[in-house]
């Protein structure tokens, strides 16, 4: 670890007890500096801001702490707030040692591992910085509707208050304050549906038991929930124009190699599909995989610190150049595969 780097690590106050204890540990990025997030507040996420989350565990074993940092962008994040909680992030990496696995999540395209530890849904709120605290603390209760979109992995989105964000395949809460109505699109499944009724259920039971909960399916024309539709009641868009569940964006595998052994750092394809083997990876080197819903960057043991450096530089030139700026990336260090890293390995 660097002088320079080590400096820079001890004046961020926040990192001084992270990753002590098991849990989860979230922050978010505010006017450039890390600001402890809520634990109240750990499933939601609000789509202007950048969040750092630290997952403490002890692996399979169950002895050996081990760490895995994500960082979370939301859709209208600034790029100073996603690069702010990019070079913070390998910040917390180094002050735990440089061996914790990094993950980069996008809004709407998190990874199963980032869902696991919110019990597969989270919510994701309009808003950031500036309005988040100012939303949740509000006495009076703002109108909104939440989208619950996923068969496996539920993500909870705050969509604008009309009948076009309405569609067959999910389910929808029109939360009012103290009239809370869950809306089921023909075709949403049971996930969607069952996922919807515990959030409001959580809802009723944060005010005190005082909403009337109400449950509608596609076609009722109930007037007390059409009426805050400026459109009024009418036909939805169909489920596949509402978008795939769980959607992956299919492709065939790629592996690369990012090396400097020549005495310049070179980025070489290596292999793709079924040509892909784990004799491939070589631990002098940097390896980017992408087998079409995730990016791995594979840090070997033996290689240098340019490599090390520009790992996670590279995996995310890789997705701009490929359009795949939506897809989760995560770092991993030979000998520190975590279990979603083993998993994907079908070689």
């Amino acid at each position: 670890m660097s002088g320079a780097r080590l400096t820079s690590t001890e004046k961020e106050k926040a990192w001084i007890n992270a990753g002590r204890k098991v849990g989860l540990e979230i922050w978010r990025i505010e006017q450039f500096n890390v600001k402890p997030w809520p634990k109240r507040q750990y499933r939601n996420f609000y789509t202007g801001d950048s969040y750092i989350i630290l997952n403490t565990h002890t692996g399979a074993n169950q002895t050996k702490i081990r760490w895995d940092i994500h960082i979370w962008v939301g859709n209208a994040s600034t790029q100073d707030e996603y690069g702010t909680a990019a070079f913070k992030a390998v910040e917390l990496d180094d002050s735990l040692g440089g061996i914790p696995v990094q993950h980069r999540e996008s809004e709407g395209h998190e990874s199963s591992l980032f869902m696991s530890y919110f019990k597969n849904q989270i919510k994701i709120l309009a808003g950031g910085t500036e309005s988040g605290f100012n939303q949740v603390r509000a006495k009076n209760y703002q109108q909104r509707l939440l989208r619950f979109k996923g068969k496996k992995l539920v993500r909870i989105t705050q969509v604008p208050l009309e009948r076009a964000s309405l569609n067959s395949g999910d389910v929808f809460v029109l939360d009012l304050g103290l009239v809370i109505y869950q809306w089921n699109g023909s075709k949403s499944a049971g996930q969607e549906r069952m996922k919807a009724a515990q959030y409001c259920r959580a809802l009723d039971d944060e005010r005190g038991g005082l909403p009337e909960v109400i449950v509608l399916e596609e076609g009722d024309q109930e007037e007390k929930f059409w009426c805050h539709f400026p459109e009024g009641f009418g036909s939805v868009k169909s489920a596949r124009k509402g978008g795939v569940d769980d959607e992956v964006t299919g492709c065939e595998k790629e592996l690369y190699r990012l090396s400097d052994a020549s005495g310049t750092l070179k980025f070489t394809k290596v292999a793709t599909g079924n040509d892909i083997r784990r004799d491939l990876l070589n631990s002098n080197d940097v390896f980017i995989l992408d087998i079409g819903s995730e990016i791995f960057a594979w840090v070997g043991r033996g290689s240098s610190v340019a490599e090390r450096k520009m790992a996670m530089s590279y995996a995310n030139e890789y997705l701009i150049k490929k359009h795949k700026l939506k897809l989760p990336v995560s770092r991993i260090l030979e000998g520190g595969e975590n279990e979603v890293f083993e998993h994907s390995m079908n070689w």
